[in-house]
């Protein structure tokens, strides 16, 4: 695991109070998240999620993974944990507009602490947020307890690739996405079943590097205006934001760092 000691959970909630959580969602969307709804339905379908299951989302940023599950899986319930207080209200506000207030419900807090009942949940759901934890075993322990037994744990995530980071590749890059640390897929397997849960899938996507060409395009053939309006018309801001998705894009194709995907069983 590639790791840095200087970014923490005020650190990310930082990032999505402010402008950069705001310039992910105008080139990613509401699904903050590599791959969007084919992403969730990939996850989905291979989980077996659907019909009349209870989840937890955590890290569930504005809850529109939780909403894309109610609405598209017919997830009977779902409640999601996140820590920064600025996505949980906007995401309770899209809830109530859409008419979802009565299926999901939102809590503020750690979600390596949830406060959630033991074997609570059928299903618990993440997507490419989990990079962002600090204690990720700690975690993955916290997923095992809220699921019941035979329940799935069901999430995507930013990984380390078989290439591998250098140690200045892996600071620039963490310091870039504010991540405190960067599991690969062999630890989350390793972290999964140590926590009594059989691994059924763990997987590179291959969605990385086009996708992170996409969100490139879109801010320079498309988005420039909307993009530049979000950081104060800074063009400089903006070149070096350009800048920085293209070093991750140049990571991706060397195979140092993918989009994971992972489906377990709780035992």
């Amino acid at each position: 695991m590639k790791t840095i000691p200087d970014v923490s959970l005020a650190d990310v909630t930082a990032v999505y109070r402010g402008q950069e959580g705001d310039l992910w969602e105008l080139i990613m969307g509401q699904q903050i998240h590599i791959g969007g709804m084919r992403s969730s339905t990939d996850l989905a379908d291979r989980a077996g999620i659907g019909a009349g299951l209870h989840g937890v989302d955590l890290c569930c940023c504005n809850g529109a993974g939780m909403r894309w599950l109610v609405r598209m899986c017919n997830v009977a319930s779902m409640v999601g944990v996140d820590a920064t207080d600025t996505v949980v209200e906007r995401g309770r506000r899209r809830c109530q507009e859409e008419g979802l207030s009565d299926r999901i419900r939102f809590v503020l807090g750690d979600a390596r602490n949830s406060g959630l009942p033991d074997a609570s949940a059928d299903f618990v759901w993440g997507e490419d947020a989990w990079c962002y934890v600090t204690d990720k075993a700690k975690l993955i322990e916290e997923a095992a307890r809220i699921v019941k037994r035979r329940g799935i744990i069901a999430f995507t995530d930013w990984v380390e690739g078989p290439g591998g980071l250098s140690d200045a590749e892996a600071g620039q890059f963490l310091r870039i996405m504010k991540f405190p640390n960067l599991e690969d897929i062999p630890g989350y397997v390793r972290l999964l079943q140590s926590n009594g849960c059989e691994v059924v899938a763990a997987e590179d996507t291959g969605r990385f590097v086009s996708h992170m060409d996409l969100y490139i395009n879109m801010i320079e053939m498309q988005l420039t205006y909307d993009a530049l309006k979000i950081i104060g018309f800074d063009a400089g801001a903006l070149q070096t934001i350009v800048g920085a998705f293209k070093f991750i894009r140049d990571l991706a194709r060397a195979g140092k760092v993918a989009q994971g995907r992972f489906i377990a069983r709780r035992s």
